[in-house]
């Protein structure tokens, strides 16, 4: 069985290479040069860029990408499972569907099931890490393609971004309200709600989100001691670090991933974002 997965995950290279993990990049365009996520340009590369004043565009991965893939699993004659970014956060999982229903007309033994996850970032990257686990145990499609879906409808996403002006600028929020918030020191609380991003709360400096992300943390997970609790951090890992030292004295959890949000995401949410991820309810 292959999995496929996109780059919007935020795992790194090392982990789809060691996993036999099939990577599917999005692209990035900085100024007239557009690069394939993860594999000709990274994250700190497009941080860097923005604390400069540029604003990179994103699109999605290209057709002719999955096209060459599905085709590829077809020949083959293995199963195949593509977890994609969320639906409605980008085309990606729209363009998968219509290309694996394209190939299957000239390849009627495509066996390929592609989940929306629904999720972003490590919020997404958790279920691909936990799809690989399964398959490892000797899982089947099935029992895998079972378990991933009720973990992408429980999962939990809670970001704070450092400035809203970077979302203002990519047409996140407006550019009133990034003036106002930069400098009454307001950083928004956001989560992930049926593959949206949506606005919680706005709470006046980092340590009262922080407090409130713990708060929450508390009132909608469960079980910690047996999940894997995941923090990514937009080229501040002192922040994210500081996260990490409460989650753990909290909630003792079973581990606690941390990786810098990827180029695409990153785009868009800027530096100084952060985001913790959980599971609201763990599988009986």
């Amino acid at each position: 069985m292959r999995i496929f997965a996109d780059s919007a995950c935020d795992l790194p290279k090392s982990f789809f290479d060691t996993n036999s993990v099939t990577l599917i990049p999005l692209r990035v365009q900085i100024e007239d040069t557009e690069y394939l996520d993860v594999l000709t340009i990274d994250s700190t590369r497009v941080y860097a860029e923005i604390r400069k004043g540029k604003q990179p565009k994103t699109s999605q991965a290209s057709p002719e990408q999955f096209i060459t893939l599905f085709e590829e699993l077809a020949k083959s004659g293995e199963e195949g499972l593509y977890i994609s970014f969320s639906s409605e956060l980008s085309g990606t999982h729209n363009t998968a569907v219509m290309i694996r229903d394209q190939v299957k007309e000239d390849y009627p033994e495509l066996k390929l099931t592609i989940i929306d996850s629904k999720c972003a970032s490590l919020g997404y990257g958790l279920l691909v890490k936990e799809a690989v686990h399964l398959k490892k145990s000797g899982e089947t499609l099935d029992r895998i393609v079972e378990n991933i879906r009720f973990n992408a409808r429980h999962m939990e996403h809670l970001f704070t971004v450092e400035d809203l002006d970077y979302m203002a600028r990519g047409g996140r929020v407006s550019k009133t309200s990034a003036v106002i918030g930069g400098l009454l020191n307001i950083k928004p609380l956001l989560h992930v709600e049926d593959g949206k991003l949506i606005p919680i709360e706005k709470l006046r400096g980092r340590k009262k989100v922080l407090k409130r992300m713990l708060e929450l943390i508390e009132e909608r997970g469960e079980r910690f001691q047996e999940q894997t609790i995941a923090i990514c951090h937009g080229d501040d890992e002192a922040f994210a670090l500081e996260m990490q030292e409460m989650i753990q004295n909290a909630f003792s959890p079973k581990q606690i991933d941390i990786q810098m949000i990827g180029s695409v995401i990153g785009a868009h949410v800027g530096p100084g974002t952060l985001g913790v991820f959980f599971l609201n309810q763990l599988q009986p």
